[in-house]
Parts: C-alpha cells; structure tokens; sequence
C-alpha cells in the first residue's frame, strides 16, 4: 500500500515543509544534506530527483523537505505527494 501524504506543515524554516504521512517510513531518523548523500537510499534518490528540492530528513511517519530559496513550494508539494505515493512502507521503513 503506497504511502500518502495526510497534510503539509510549515517549520520554522520558510524553506522546509514537513510531510506527515498515512504510514511509517522509517524506524529512525535519516538525513541527506545532498543528492550525493542520498546514496542507494530509493525514497531520498526519488525525492531528490524533484526540481528544488535541497535536503531531506525522513523520520518514521514524516518527510521534511528542504527547498532552494528560489524554487517554488506548489510543484514541490505535487511532486512529493505523487513520488511518496509510489513508495511501499513495508519495504521501506526499515532501511
């Protein structure tokens, strides 16, 4: 069952949204500064792989993603929403 994205908060980075999921990801924190981080890590390849995005922090049932100051968060959102939804959690969540 694919992961879907229940709602969007801010954080107190206006560059940085946390996505709060419908199931767990993660049974711990990961962090990935660059897309060279990301590694063979598929969720944090995928969602590098969205235009804007900067960094990302996955942590059990939430996704906080970081921006380019330029980029615009309204495609940004699109993107995560429907690469999360192609992500299985039970394979994933305990990477």
């Amino acid at each position: 069952m694919p992961l879907n994205v229940i709602r969007f908060d801010p954080t107190p980075n206006p560059d940085a949204l946390k996505c709060i999921l419908d199931g767990r990801l993660s049974t711990g924190p990961r962090s990935f500064l660059t897309p060279d981080d990301a590694g063979d890590d598929p969720v944090a390849v995928a969602l590098f792989a969205i235009d804007g995005v900067r960094n990302i922090l996955i942590n059990g049932d939430w996704v906080t993603v970081g921006k380019h100051a330029d980029a615009k968060w309204g495609p940004i959102r699109e993107r995560v929403k429907k690469t999360l939804a192609t992500i299985d959690p039970i394979t994933e969540r305990d990477r």
